[in-house]
């Protein structure tokens, strides 16, 4: 019996064993591609020893329900307009989050092609911070 021969008449099992490699996979890219990545132990780090500036990428209402402490809150939607006004911060380290890490990935490239050379993002986004226990204020 040939590969192709295997293959087709083993289609279904190909199917699940090339699904299920690139769910394996997947974390990594999705990673790589919003990198580097910080944990909220790391972020508080920053913070404290480089006067880190934290940015929320979540809607108001959302920022409104809860953030990381002085946080400033500027939305997916508004990230490309704020290069001016996060520009005096440029030496210093960014850290961009939101809920999961999905949309900060995005904002941190968009910083990122602005010419902010610090950017991270937090992985995990707010759930992960408040998992840690770490202080959110409303």
């Amino acid at each position: 019996m040939s590969l192709l021969q295997f293959i087709e008449h083993n289609l279904l099992l190909v199917a699940v064993a090339v699904a299920s490699g690139a769910m394996l996979v997947w974390p990594y890219f999705r990673r790589a591609s919003g990198g580097p990545w910080v944990t909220p132990a790391q972020a508080t780090h920053l913070i404290n020893r480089e006067d880190a500036t934290i940015v929320d990428v979540r809607e108001a209402s959302e920022f409104g329900a809860g953030h990381v402490l002085g946080a400033r809150n500027l939305p997916l939607a508004r990230i490309e307009a704020a290069g001016a006004d996060l520009a005096k911060r440029k030496a210093k380290p960014l850290i961009v989050y939101c809920e999961t890490g999905d949309r900060s990935a995005k904002a941190a490239a968009v910083l990122r092609k602005q010419g902010f050379e610090r950017v991270v993002n937090m992985a995990g986004g707010i759930k992960a911070w408040r998992e840690a226990g770490l202080p959110v204020e409303k």
